[in-house]
């Protein structure tokens, strides 16, 4: 159940707070209050493409959060698979909008908006205005069916997948199978080639790992002894280096040092220095040449890591790619070398799966005409509650002549809302009223299979009035019952029935535009009726009309309640 909206800078809401109840909550407002704000802001909590000019003007940035309270064990499992985890038996879905750049999260945690579509499809099911034309589409219809019988066609449609994911690698392999001897011959030669090339090296896996260790060492390795001889040269033994150079400095201290104190003690500084010196080129030259630099082992490297590196830019990143490449090439000289048996293989091994995909297609067909009838007759039912007094309502199917992922049925819903014409194509018959009824017919349907516990309609009410208003309105009671329903309505029958009623107003505050939203009491929502029912002026007729309306919508819920 949805329990708390927080709307924050998003069109004209500055900042609003609304707490949801069980049972059937009506939104309704004059035109143009911002009810389709609220029903927008929830679909940006839940996924949707963001809106530029969804965000208030000069705002830093917008904010939703909706609050769901986990109240059934199916929920808690299905939530669990998807490794969301709810907290204190709720989940919270925010989005923040910021600068264009939008931020999605669950329980507090970063989440791809993708799986927040994953969670919302879990927790709710937004029937929004644009809805209706989709039942227009005929795909869409199929779509409809699968979604009810799911318990029965998921298992099947899964074998189906997989088996048609093996149909299509074979029919593309077999559409491209068709070479000439000379075709055949050039890739056979090339092929050849480049087994041979990979081969000629025999890699092994971890080699290169081990070659680009061992490179960097004694590449690093150069760079010390080219270093240590450089050090070497400058102050051991020879011409201008430093040894020579303290040597000729001790000779001439050595000339003045009897004649004065101080002289001799520089002489004897410099000769610890010099005894220094000899000590450090002593051991560096035991060093360099305890440790000469193998430049025949260097080269060796080297070069293999060339090779290395050169079939990894031909064949692939690593020496696992590369081998498994060598494989698929030998592969596929085998079938070119032979290619008469190899075509001929193929074309039974398409034939084959050709059936296979003929066969679980029939399957998931068969499931779909069975569970076709039971969902027809049932949206058929839930029509003449809603005024179609004389409906017949079926699914016609035809086989299409190719193979998809999900089958091949082409099928479509087909209504006839008078005695003795024909059933049609939804589009052929239904009006925008009769299309709006159908749909929360088949919403009414899938809600009593369907684990989603809140259900939302965005003026389900288009085009109907009248007794049909009526009809529509105890239809929504009905399901209230069973469900959390939020609707939002211009209709006064169906704001009658609500459980809680909520206000949408626009107002002017600091010379700007802001919707608030609101729940009524009962003399509020007795007042907003009669708003609804007289426009402008509410006289005491159109106020006692609302409050009739009211007590007999009251009467509907206790008598609907007492049959449940």
């Amino acid at each position: 159940m949805l329990q708390n909206l927080h709307v924050k800078n998003l069109a004209l809401i500055d900042e609003a707070e609304v707490e949801f109840m069980p049972g059937l909550n009506i939104l309704s407002g004059e035109t143009g209050a911002g009810k389709s704000i609220i029903i927008g802001s929830m679909n940006l909590a839940l996924g949707e493409r963001v809106q530029k000019e969804m965000i208030r003007e000069n705002a830093p940035y917008g904010l939703v959060e909706l609050v769901f309270s986990i109240e059934n064990e199916h929920q808690r499992k299905a939530l669990e698979a998807l490794e969301i985890y709810p907290e204190d038996d709720c989940v919270i879905l925010s989005r923040k909008i910021t600068n264009g750049r939008s931020v999605s999260r669950i329980n507090a945690e970063s989440v791809p908006v993708s799986k927040v579509r994953e969670v919302a499809s879990l927790l709710i099911d937004i029937h929004g205005q644009h809805e209706h034309q989709s039942l227009m589409v005929k795909k869409h219809h199929i779509e409809i069916l699968d979604n009810y019988a799911k318990g029965k066609l998921q298992a099947e449609k899964e074998k189906l997948k997989k088996v048609f994911e093996q149909y299509k690698k074979l029919k593309t392999e077999l559409e491209n199978a068709n070479l000439d001897s000379e075709e055949r011959a050039r890739e056979l030669s090339f092929l050849e080639y480049e087994v041979k090339e990979i081969e000629e090296a025999s890699l092994k896996i971890g080699e290169d790992e081990q070659l680009e260790q061992d490179y960097r060492k004694l590449m690093n390795g150069q760079k010390i002894m080219s270093a240590l001889s450089g050090a070497y040269a400058k102050t051991a033994d020879g011409y201008e280096t430093a040894a020579e150079q303290i040597s000729h400095a001790l000779r001439e201290l050595s000339s003045a040092a009897a004649y004065d104190e101080q002289v001799a003690g520089f002489e004897n500084q410099l000769m610890e220095i010099d005894n220094l010196l000899n000590d450090f080129n002593r051991e560096l030259s035991s060093y360099i040449s305890d440790a000469q630099f193998d430049e025949a082992a260097f080269a060796e490297v080297e070069k293999r890591l060339d090779t290395v590196n050169h079939l990894k830019a031909k064949y692939g990143r690593t020496i696992e790619v590369i081998l498994a490449s060598c494989k698929e090439k030998k592969e596929r000289i085998e079938k070119l070398a032979d290619y008469d048996t190899y075509l001929e293989d193929l074309k039974k091994k398409f034939e084959k799966s050709k059936g296979e995909v003929e066969k679980q297609s029939k399957i998931v067909s068969d499931i779909r005409k069975k569970e076709a009838k039971v969902l027809t007759e049932a949206i058929r039912k839930e029509l003449m509650e809603l005024n179609f007094l004389d409906v017949a309502f079926s699914m016609k199917f035809e086989k299409m002549n190719h193979y998809t992922d999900n089958g091949y049925d082409d099928a479509e819903f087909l209504i006839s809302t008078n005695p003795g014409e024909p059933q049609k194509s939804l589009e052929k018959i239904a009006s925008g009223g009769e299309i709006s009824r159908i749909m929360l017919a088949i919403k009414t349907v899938l809600a009593d299979t369907d684990a989603i516990g809140t259900l939302i309609f965005d003026e389900i009410d288009t085009g109907i009035s009248g007794r049909t208003a009526q009809m529509v309105s105890e239809k929504m009671n009905s399901l209230g019952q069973s469900h959390q329903i939020i609707c939002i309505t211009h209709l006064p029958q169906i704001a009658a029935m609500a459980d809680s009623h909520y206000l949408i107003e626009k107002s002017v505050s600091n010379q700007t535009t802001i919707s608030t939203i609101r729940m009524l009491n009962q003399k509020e929502s007795i007042a907003e009726l009669a708003r609804m029912l007289g426009g402008v002026k509410i006289t005491d007729t159109v106020l006692n009309s609302a409050k009739e309306m009211k007590e007999l919508a009251a009467h509907t819920k206790k008598t609907s309640g007492e049959e449940n």
